[in-house]
């Protein structure tokens, strides 16, 4: 099994020469001729062979196409033997595509639609199976292991529970059980880049409480700072790294995984300190896998366009029923056609939301009431007769298309909260920020399930169940059943009116 960068070389290699032979076979006469026979389908097609110049045309565009593409396989992670085949084909289409695009438009040469069917294809079957021989394969063996991490606590506590070889830890200092310092002698310590401490020597020489008495970790060589986490993987060949952090949403834990992502390398968390919106469904026993594969790039593309389509469409098309609603409030009571407030997006940065004012203008500051917006009810005498109907119909959310068009929001995701809100509820001990992982967005699993801000447990469950599953037809079905919803909500109002 090859590793690191012999297996980028092995797979990038190992595509190249697999799509020269698709497109050779596939521009063989007698392959084309019982191709277009045979298949009922594809009997439209002529058969075209090429030669000379526009033979090596094809074969230098396939390949700068299809090995582009596949790119992403071209690092050694673990992958399951179904993730591998959907991976590959995935891209494969998006390679042949490309291809199409570029003979469509005459950007380059056009290779026959043949020749162009057959190769993709054939490597729709080759390239999964190729992949899958050389593959990074999962393996309940973790072979050999680093804890990385910044609280020895936790790497006291871990140490124990791993069954293959611990080459040692990382941490950016020398902390003790509980965050404190611990003395190490001069002649044994050099500073590296990030701040943390080499020690050369096994294990640590005293605890916080000054005792001598050996922990699992004392039999561990302290092998540097979170810097040196690359050189570790490398240095020692990694096959797995055990994270102990105190908070699981800082930035070197997130850095630390990216590295595992990078170098194709297992990454665990004890149980006792898993995060539910990383960790992998189905682990059992006291170490638990980390989810480290992120969303595929052309993913984030297709959500991104989708989310342009749907805002742009809906303006669009509700461009009639926008103009009738701000003159209606305009005529309801004079005041401002649109309502800002700031609500909360990725990682904890704020942007402004829109929605068509449904209540008095400026209704907190009058009142003295906190209650905004979108927390009133329908029976709240600060609610206009406009608002009532805004707010039974949802109609009042139309502007947040805006925000999706910009950017700031998605269709799909966590609701948005106020800093404010979001503080208590953090206050309250809800691992709120938790929900912060992806782009805030107009509806999601908790709206379609009728959960609110109000039950901050409930809706932090699935906002974290969203951000696990999340993906494009995860997203399309969400959406599917708001529209579904908002229409029995504006049936209802109709036949109560």
């Amino acid at each position: 099994m090859v590793t690191g960068w012999r297996y980028r070389v092995v797979s990038a290699v190992g595509t190249a020469l697999l799509v020269v032979v698709a497109v050779l076979a596939a521009n063989h006469s007698l392959l084309q001729s019982t191709f277009t026979t045979v298949v009922p389908l594809f009997s439209r097609l002529e058969p075209t062979v090429l030669g000379g110049s526009s033979l090596w045309w094809a074969l230098v565009l396939s390949v700068f196409a299809i090995v582009g593409s596949v790119w992403p396989l071209y690092k050694p992670q673990p992958r399951r033997i179904l993730d591998t085949v959907f991976c590959v084909q995935k891209r494969v289409l998006v390679g042949g595509l490309a291809l199409a695009t570029l003979g469509y438009f005459q950007w380059s040469h056009r290779l026959p639609r043949a020749t162009l069917v057959m190769a993709i294809g054939f490597l729709m079957v080759s390239l999964p199976v190729w992949f899958l021989l050389i593959r990074a394969r999962p393996t309940n063996a973790d072979g050999r292991t680093v804890i990385v991490g910044d609280d020895l606590a936790q790497i006291e506590h871990v140490a124990p529970t791993i069954d293959s070889s611990v080459v040692g830890y990382l941490c950016p200092t020398v902390t003790g059980p509980r965050g404190g310092s611990v003395a190490v002698p001069e002649a044994d310590e050099t500073v590296i880049p990030d701040g943390g401490i080499e020690l050369h020597h096994n294990g640590l020489d005293a605890l916080e409480d000054g005792s001598d008495q050996a922990g699992p970790i004392d039999a561990l060589s302290r092998l540097g700072g979170l810097s040196r986490l690359e050189d570790v993987l490398v240095e020692y060949d990694i096959d797995t790294v055990v994270l102990a952090f105190r908070q699981a949403d800082r930035a070197e834990f997130f850095g630390a995984l990216d590295v595992c992502h990078e170098y194709g390398v297992n990454a665990k968390v004890h149980r006792k300190y898993a995060d539910s919106v990383l960790v992998s469904e189905g682990d059992v026993g006291e170490l638990v896998d980390v989810d480290l594969e992120p969303w595929d790039p052309l993913d984030h593309l297709f959500k991104r366009l989708f989310d342009v389509a749907f805002a742009g469409t809906g303006l669009l098309v509700l461009a009639p029923l926008i103009v009738a609603i701000s003159v209606a409030i305009k005529i309801d009571d004079g005041g401002s056609i649109l309502y800002r407030q700031e609500r909360t997006a990725v990682f904890g940065e704020s942007f402004p939301v829109y929605k068509f004012r449904s209540m008095i203008e400026n209704a907190e500051s009058k009142t003295g009431a906190t209650i905004s917006e979108e927390d009133a009810g329908g029976v709240d005498p600060r609610v206009t007769r406009v608002g009532r109907v805004l707010r039974k119909t949802h109609l009042d959310e139309i502007p947040q298309l805006w925000s999706i068009l910009a950017g700031d929001m998605s269709v799909v995701g966590p609701r948005p909260e106020r800093p404010e809100l979001d503080s208590e509820i953090q206050n309250d001990g809800v691992d709120w920020e938790k929900r912060w992982f992806v782009k805030p967005g107009l509806t999601g699993l908790a709206q379609i399930n009728d959960i609110t801000g109000h039950e901050p447990v409930k809706k932090l469950r699935y906002d974290l169940e969203y951000v696990r599953r999340q993906s494009f037809w995860f997203d399309v079905k969400i959406v599917i059943r708001q529209v579904w919803k908002v229409l029995s909500d504006l049936k209802e109002f109709a036949s109560d009116e």
